[in-house]
């Protein structure tokens, strides 16, 4: 009796489980899908990535295209190609858009929350832990919105987290030692090096937990297999390039970022501080008094994993001189891990007992913050914005009414945080703002119809605008190189029909003799030489 009890426990656990895998993957491929293709692609990373993804899906399937990659025609030799080649699958399918753009690396990011909650099953008792910390995961700005572009790094959470949950499992059943080495593989066949940091946190974590795993031929075994495909990638790039692709591959994009500022990405040390703080609210509020109870139990495993996640990284990307804002994302999943400790604390705590009144102080604060931004952006203000305002309301009711709940000591509070940053993230995807970086610079896409439809295929284009613009560069299919007013007006006089995108006060400035004006867009003009017989009648008149 007392085992078919047991067996029907167990049964009802895994219904469980597989309800809120469910759940939580349906919720998240709800918001990081959800209005994907509605926006241009943003300048560096998404205008790169799809321009190499584009010009591998020109090549026929398993063509030296797919192995040696170019951009812009020339070889590409910044990161390895898994997540150019699924954009590129992609493309074959659907098209060459935003969407298809964006999809690839929307749907592994999306996935990696139900992997959160299944690690949050392997390492804590109580599955009210797993739920939260994969509800907090899945509602960060950062991960949100990073997940949704174009980039590498939602790929690499979802690898990660897929990595560190077969280190779990392999503890008590090897077989999952071959999962360690393929996400291992997949890490490093998407961003190269920084797998070797990834894999060095989960062998840390093995050296404190499972020190006996690490003499295991299974682990290594394992290890060995991912690696094979990402070591035959290796070894064909350098047969194929030489010292080329040891230079600028392994040293400039990957190793030089360490010890140098990479294209003035320099920061300093505090710099990742600072983005968790501004940007990981209201789940900020719980880190400290989360990390002081997994320091506490220190001596379990789920406390053993976070220190060593959050640690080593974080000390790890704080050293390196070049930082980038989307770096720290590795951070986020062990953050609401650590969180979830402290909210489910607030969760069992006694009615009799009071929250920390900080927390209520902070939770006012914010919503005092919302509720004066939605009236900065109501129809009563010059910097009127509905979409804003109604995004701003979402989360100044959210704050309002959780800190009335953490007041009265309702445990529901932690229910209201979680459907009103969702809702409140829902709106700003839904939204024109949710990737804001569009605004620092003129929309490419007018600009790049101009150039597209008034220049021939591979025509090189030289702009006054003093940055290289990737996405402008995919837009147009054509290269599109910043050049300075010297190197313009040599360009001019020295090449036989250049094309110049200028904006008006160079266009004056230059005084180019025998100027043609092709079209003007937002403020941005397409010049070439006037030919000598332009002005020739047109005999099919």
């Amino acid at each position: 009796m007392h085992r078919l009890q047991h067996k029907w426990t167990r049964q009802s656990d895994r219904q469980l489980d597989l309800l809120c895998i469910c759940a939580l993957l349906l919720a998240a491929l709800l918001i990081f899908t959800i209005n994907l293709g509605s926006l241009p692609l943003r300048d560096w990373d998404e205008g790169t990535v799809a321009q190499v993804a584009r010009e591998i899906a020109r090549t026929p399937i398993g063509s030296d295209g797919w192995l040696y990659p170019t951009s812009g025609g020339e070889s590409y030799l910044n990161k390895p190609p898994l997540m150019h080649w699924l954009i590129a699958l992609t493309y074959r399918i659907g098209g060459v858009n935003e969407w298809t753009s964006r999809l690839p690396g929307a749907i592994l990011t999306a996935i990696s929350v139900p992997l959160l909650y299944t690690i949050g099953r392997e390492i804590f008792p109580q599955r009210t832990t797993a739920i939260f910390a994969s509800l907090v995961y899945l509602t960060m700005l950062p991960v949100v919105r990073h997940g949704r572009l174009a980039m590498l790094d939602g790929a690499v959470l979802c690898f990660f987290i897929l990595t560190i949950l077969c280190v779990l499992r392999s503890r008590r059943n090897l077989r999952y030692c071959l999962g360690v080495g393929i996400g291992f593989g997949l890490i490093c066949f998407t961003k190269g090096l920084l797998g070797v940091l990834l894999g060095a946190i989960a062998l840390l974590f093995l050296v404190w937990d499972t020190p006996r795993l690490l003499s295991s031929g299974y682990l290594w075994r394992g290890i060995a297999i991912g690696c094979a495909p990402v070591i035959c990638w290796y070894v064909a790039q350098w047969l194929h390039y030489g010292n080329l692709f040891t230079d600028r591959a392994i040293v400039q994009q990957s190793l030089s970022r360490i010890w140098q500022g990479v294209e003035n990405h320099t920061q300093p040390p505090w710099y990742y501080l600072l983005e968790i703080i501004k940007y990981s609210f209201p789940w900020l509020l719980f880190l400290p008094s989360g990390l002081k109870l997994i320091w506490q139990n220190r001596n379990l495993s789920y406390s053993k994993l976070i220190l060593v996640w959050l640690g080593v990284y974080s000390l790890a990307i704080s050293a390196m001189t070049t930082k980038l804002p989307w770096y720290v994302l590795p951070v986020y999943p062990a953050f609401a891990l650590a969180v979830g400790v402290q909210l489910t604390e607030f969760w069992h705590i006694s009615y009799l007992a009071k929250y920390p009144r900080a927390i209520t102080l902070f939770l006012a604060l914010l919503a005092g913050v919302g509720w004066f931004g939605s009236l900065y952006f109501s129809d009563l203000s010059p910097a009127q914005d509905r979409q804003v305002q109604l995004i701003l309301v979402a989360v100044a009711a959210t704050m309002t009414l959780a800190a009335i709940l953490v007041a009265q000591s309702d445990r529901q509070f932690i229910l209201v945080l979680f459907w009103g940053c969702y809702l409140a993230l829902t709106l700003l995807m839904t939204s024109r703002h949710w990737v804001w970086e569009l605004a620092e610079a003129y929309p490419v896409k007018p600009v790049a119809a101009l150039v597209q439809s008034h220049t021939p295929v591979g025509a090189q284009i030289y702009t006054s605008y003093p940055y290289n613009r990737p996405a402008l560069n995919f837009y147009s299919d054509r290269q599109i190189s910043p050049a300075s007013q010297e190197q313009l007006q040599l360009y001019w006089q020295q090449q036989k029909d250049p094309y110049f995108l200028l904006d008006q006060p160079t266009l004056k400035s230059l005084q180019l003799k025998s100027l043609q004006q092709l079209g003007t867009t937002t403020g941005w003009t397409l010049v070439k030489r006037q030919s000598s017989n332009s002005s020739l009648p047109n005999p099919h008149n």
